[in-house]
Parts: structure tokens; C-alpha cells; sequence
């Protein structure tokens, strides 16, 4: 399969009814579910635990978040369009594609996403202005997971 075909198919699993789906197309083979934790393709992909919170620290995390109000974030997501691990260079020890106040033109790479060990270059859609990095160098993202924070030029 094709990267654009597996983008699509996971963006109609993410709108369908379904919980679960898995195709196999000769040597390629993905499943996806939702509402769990599994991930799994052709290749090992890592999967990070998560505890869940007894229904004491949930009220409680509810209660404070209520008290709390939360300031309205300016500016646009960039979201993962791919399950991976992020790169925010080219190699290790380079510098970053963008940092936080760069300015980026359409298509200039903002970052590296690996993917069954295929590196995929994200490059941005518009010209924009990076107001924040949201996620570390290294880290594995979801599909749809917010990557940076910008403001559109």
C-alpha cells in the first residue's frame, strides 16, 4: 500500500462505526482498533501503558479542572497524520528543522516521521509561524496527535 492509501484508509477508520479492522495485502498487513491500546502493522511498532485513574481521581481531576479554567491557546494544530516516533532534525546531531518563532514557508519540512522504518518528511501546508513544539524529539505520536502550534502568515 501506498502511504496516501494508508492515510486515507485511517482517516474512513476514524469516522466509520467500526471498533476494529485488519487488511492484508500481500507482505503488507495492518490493524488498527479503536478505544484500545494495541497498535499493530506489519512491522513492531512501541506502545506506551497508561494507567487508568480510579473513579476517585477522576471526580477529583474534574472537579479541579472545572476550577481551573484553562486559557484559550492561540494559533492552528499541525496534527501527526501517521502513527510513528517524531524527529525534529535530520540526524542526531543536527539542528532542528524549526524551533518555537521561526517562520516557515509552504512546503519547508517542519519534521521527520518514521514509520515502519520509512522516514517521512512533514512539510508544512501553508506559510505559518511556530509558536510552539508540542512533542520531544524521539517521542512516538498517534495518528492526529499535535505536533506544533502555529499562526498562520
Amino acid at each position: 500500500m501506498k502511504f496516501e492509501e494508508i492515510k486515507e484508509l485511517m482517516k474512513l477508520f476514524a469516522k466509520s462505526k467500526l471498533d476494529k479492522i485488519k487488511v492484508k495485502n500481500k507482505d503488507f498487513e495492518i490493524e488498527m482498533e479503536k478505544g484500545g491500546e494495541t497498535v499493530a502493522a506489519a512491522a513492531p511498532v512501541a506502545s506506551t501503558p497508561v494507567a487508568s485513574p480510579t473513579p476517585a481521581a477522576q471526580s477529583a481531576g474534574a472537579a479541579s479542572a472545572e476550577s481551573e479554567a484553562q486559557p484559550v491557546q492561540e494559533g492552528e494544530l499541525i496534527t501527526s497524520p501517521m502513527v510513528g516516533t517524531f524527529y525534529a532534525a535530520p540526524s542526531p546531531d543536527s539542528p532542528p528543522f524549526v524551533q518555537a518563532g521561526d517562520t516557515v514557508r509552504k512546503g519547508q519540512t517542519l519534521c521527520i516521521l518514521e514509520a515502519m522504518k520509512i522516514m517521512n518528511e512533514l512539510e508544512a501546508e501553508f506559510d505559518c509561524k511556530i509558536l510552539e513544539v508540542l512533542v520531544q524529539d524521539g517521542e512516538p505520536v498517534e495518528y492526529d496527535k499535535p505536533l506544533f502550534r502555529v499562526e498562520r502568515l
